[in-house]
C-alpha cells in the first residue's frame, strides 16, 4: 500500500477515535461525567490529547458522541424487538423484555441518557437537548406500537389512548431503569413486565362510549 492511499491514514485515526468513544463510554456510565476528566480518557485509551482534539473538538463533543452512540444502540436494540413478531402486542413484550435484559446485565448503571441530564439540566445544553431528543424518539416509537394494539383490537379511538398508555411505558421504563441498580434486579425486571401488561389491557379496551 503506497503512503499517497488515503486509507493508509484513516484506519489508524478511526481505531483511535474507537479507542478514545470506547474509553469515554464506558467511564462515563461508570463513573458520571462530570467527574472524569480528559486526562483520564486519554491515559486510558492510550491515546495523546492531540489525537483526542483530532477527533472531538473537546469534553463536550466526546459526551455527544457517547450519548449518539447509545441512542444508536437502543434505536437497534428495539428495531431487533420489533422485528421478531408480526403481533403488535408482541413487539411491546418484545421491546420490554430487551429493557430487562439490560436492567439484569453485569455493570448495570441506570439509563445513560437520565443519568446524563442530571449532570447537564440547563434545557438550553447540547447535552440535555440530545437527551430530549432521544426520549421525545422512544415516547413516540412505543406510542406507535400501543396503538397499533388499540387497531387489532378494533378500537377506532385507540390513538387518543395509546398517547396516554405510552407516557405510563416510559414513566413504568424510568422507573425500572432507576431501581435496577439500585434493588434486586430480578424484582425489578418481574415488576417491570407486570406493569407493561397492564398498559396492554388499558390500550386494549374499548373506549367508554360518552354519557
Amino acid at each position: 500500500m503506497s503512503p499517497s492511499d488515503p486509507s493508509a491514514e484513516a484506519r489508524p485515526a478511526s481505531a483511535a477515535r474507537a479507542r478514545l468513544l470506547g474509553t469515554a463510554t464506558k467511564i462515563f456510565y461508570a463513573e458520571g461525567i462530570h467527574s472524569v476528566g480528559i486526562d483520564r480518557i486519554t491515559a486510558e485509551a492510550q491515546v495523546t490529547r492531540a489525537t483526542l482534539y483530532r477527533h472531538f473538538a473537546g469534553k463536550e463533543d466526546l459526551v455527544l458522541a457517547y450519548l449518539d452512540q447509545a441512542d444508536q444502540g437502543i434505536r437497534g436494540q428495539v428495531a431487533a424487538a420489533v422485528g421478531s413478531t408480526p403481533s403488535a402486542a408482541g413487539q411491546v413484550r418484545a421491546v420490554a423484555r430487551s429493557i430487562v435484559e439490560g436492567i439484569r446485565s453485569p455493570g448495570f448503571r441506570g439509563c445513560a441518557f437520565l443519568n446524563a441530564v442530571a449532570e447537564y439540566p440547563d434545557p438550553a445544553h447540547p447535552v440535555h437537548r440530545a437527551v430530549l431528543a432521544h426520549r421525545q424518539w422512544f415516547l413516540d416509537t412505543v406510542t406507535e406500537l400501543l396503538a397499533r394494539v388499540g387497531d387489532s383490537n378494533g378500537d377506532s379511538d385507540s390513538d387518543v389512548t395509546a398517547d396516554a398508555a405510552g407516557r405510563h411505558l416510559v414513566m413504568l421504563r424510568d422507573g425500572a431503569m432507576a431501581a435496577g441498580c439500585l434493588f434486586d434486579p430480578e424484582l425489578v425486571s418481574e415488576t417491570f413486565l407486570h406493569g407493561v401488561e397492564g398498559v396492554l389491557r388499558e390500550v386494549s379496551a374499548p373506549v367508554p362510549e360518552a354519557g
